[in-house]
């Protein structure tokens, strides 16, 4: 099942006639899926140390070229691994969409009981603060979402539609808090803006690599501390606020832009993706679980 309406067909077959036409060094390594795939790009294994990822839909056919140019500038600053491009495909007959080709990243996608809690938590808050830290580039694009107020009525209608899902009144009122939230009105930082469970790779016990920069940019510092609530329970969220120093507004709005998220990924992702769905519920449920 297509995941998104205006998705272009991609499968292994795709790929391996991409590959003989624009990088016949490469024909004849095995090609296949990664489950569970991106939501954004399906990404496929090229024998044992490359990867491809191929945009899903037009919409997001610039995410490639922004790794492209931003991802080895932004390497030198974190500890933790991040996605290395190695070649950029062009659009072809059968696709048509610019696709690229990375170093495989070895680890599993984040999930409860795959690594402390509490020591993922300080390293994820290490990877936010080195990101942050990084000096911007002329040019640098803008990260995250529109200011809270913007995302107003889209954000009521998600929690109208995914009422059946969740505690609707609840997630109403804890929206209308974050509402009240300082506008941001800071230095813009980098920021990754979708440090979900799925980008979080964990391996021999410890979160070990970021992956998926495709909306990575400058932005309010806010969008970094959303896994508070879609990562973590209360003992990692405790020692990730602990780690990055958060303060009452960015918290406060950090939760709002949580939940916005969250609300829009269970109607959405409802039949086509359940495990992003029960995602969304989650982060619901913590946010909710979450007064400070």
């Amino acid at each position: 099942m297509k995941m998104h309406d205006d998705e272009v067909a991609i499968d292994e077959h795709l790929v391996r006639r991409l590959l003989a036409a624009q990088f016949p060094e490469l024909t004849g390594m095995a090609v296949c899926p990664v489950r569970p795939s991106g939501t954004v790009n399906a990404i496929f294994r090229i024998g044992a140390e490359l990867c491809a990822r191929l945009p899903r839909a037009r919409r997001w056919l610039g995410s490639v070229e922004h790794e492209w140019q931003w991802l080895p500038g932004l390497s030198g600053s974190v500890t933790l691994q991040i996605p290395a491009p190695v070649a950029l495909g062009q659009p072809a007959a059968e696709y048509p969409f610019s696709w690229a080709i990375y170093r495989w990243l070895d680890g599993r996608p984040w999930e409860p009981g795959l690594a402390d809690e509490r020591q993922a938590a300080v390293d994820l808050a290490q990877f936010v603060t080195e990101l942050r830290r990084t000096t911007p580039d002329a040019g640098a694009p803008t990260g995250g979402r529109r200011p809270l107020r913007e995302l107003d009525a889209a954000t009521r209608a998600s929690i109208k539609e995914a009422a059946l899902a969740i505690d609707g009144p609840g997630a109403l009122s804890a929206w209308q808090a974050a509402l009240r939230a300082p506008v941001w009105d800071g230095q813009a930082v980098w920021i990754h803006s979708d440090l979900l469970p799925a980008n979080l790779l964990v391996s021999a016990g410890r979160i070990s690599a970021i992956i998926d920069f495709g909306g990575a940019g400058l932005g309010d510092p806010a969008a970094d501390v959303i896994p508070a609530w879609s990562v973590f329970g209360p003992t990692g969220r405790e020692a990730f606020r602990s780690a990055l120093g958060v303060d009452d507004g960015t918290w406060l709005r950090a939760r709002g832009i949580a939940l916005h998220q969250a609300v829009a990924l269970i109607p959405y992702y409802a039949e086509s993706n359940p495990v992003y769905a029960a995602l969304g519920r989650r982060t619901v449920a913590n946010v909710l679980a979450d007064d400070s």
